[in-house]
């Protein structure tokens, strides 16, 4: 999909709440209150299946110790799809659009599986004790002939051209092979911020990171990915295989964002 159509292809889930697979969703604008010093509320959109199904999360609570960012490597519809999949308990509660849309799959006091296994310091404790977050982005892309940069499922599926730099973040050198990622949109940062004011006052999480030189490392250590407590992403628990948040992600944003109600 051309990132140019990506708009319209969230505005038609947003009017019509069927995702990819042709599930009907229920979709309902939700407030809630930021509990830190500067205040104000989140919007949110509530979005369980037309025909109740908690089969891809677990209603069991534990402490919430940090939040791991990830990319979809998709586009909403699929997003939504694959992470509501009828008794696949691999899912995050939180799904943010390009348009800035937060959809709210299930109750962040739950927990799902988002690690994957070899997840360092274990899938399940790991996934038990930390809040997801996927942010709606195709991931890498690769260049062919004629300056199309194409997503990973097709070289059919071309995304943008080399000139459409807004789209994507070509590397100086490749990070886990891979030179070209899709960048995020401003939307996405800015509800990024709030969802992440919100969670972190909510469950006491610590508003701080890994240091920058650590940042899109894995951890040394499973003592080590118990002992953080903050904002990480996931190719900190995978050393291979994965490569969210990636490169393109602005860091600085996220800091400066956070700064607000500290």
């Amino acid at each position: 999909m051309k990132a140019t159509s990506i708009a319209q292809h969230e505005a038609t889930f947003r009017q019509s709440g069927i995702d990819s697979s042709g599930t009907k969703f229920i979709l309902t604008d939700e407030f809630a209150k930021i509990q830190d010093k500067a205040g104000g509320q989140i919007a949110l959109v509530d979005c369980p299946k037309q025909v109740p199904d908690k089969s891809y999360y677990y209603e069991e609570e534990f402490p919430k110790e940090r939040i791991v960012l990830h990319f979809t490597a998709g586009y909403l519809k699929g997003d939504i799809a694959q992470l509501s999949r009828k008794s696949v308990e691999v899912s995050v509660p939180f799904v943010i659009a390009r348009s800035g849309h937060i959809y709210n799959l299930w109750a962040s006091k739950y927990w799902s599986y988002h690690l994957g296994a070899g997840a360092i310091g274990g899938n399940t404790a790991m996934s038990q004790r930390s809040i997801g977050i996927e942010i709606s982005n195709i991931g890498f892309l690769r260049k062919k002939t004629g300056g199309l940069l194409h997503t990973v499922y097709s070289t059919d599926d071309v995304y943008c051209t080399d000139k459409e730099t807004a789209y994507f973040q070509k590397l100086p050198n490749p990070y886990r092979g891979e030179q070209y990622y899709a960048t995020f949109t401003n939307a996405q940062y800015v509800a990024l911020v709030q969802l992440l004011r919100f969670l972190t006052a909510r469950y006491k999480i610590p508003r701080t990171f890994l240091p920058t030189a650590k940042r899109f490392d894995p951890f040394a250590s499973t003592a080590e990915a118990e002992g953080f407590k903050g904002i990480c992403s996931h190719v900190n628990f995978r050393p291979s295989g994965k490569w969210d948040i990636g490169p393109a992600f602005n860091w600085g944003k996220l800091e400066k964002g956070l700064k607000i109600g500290s």
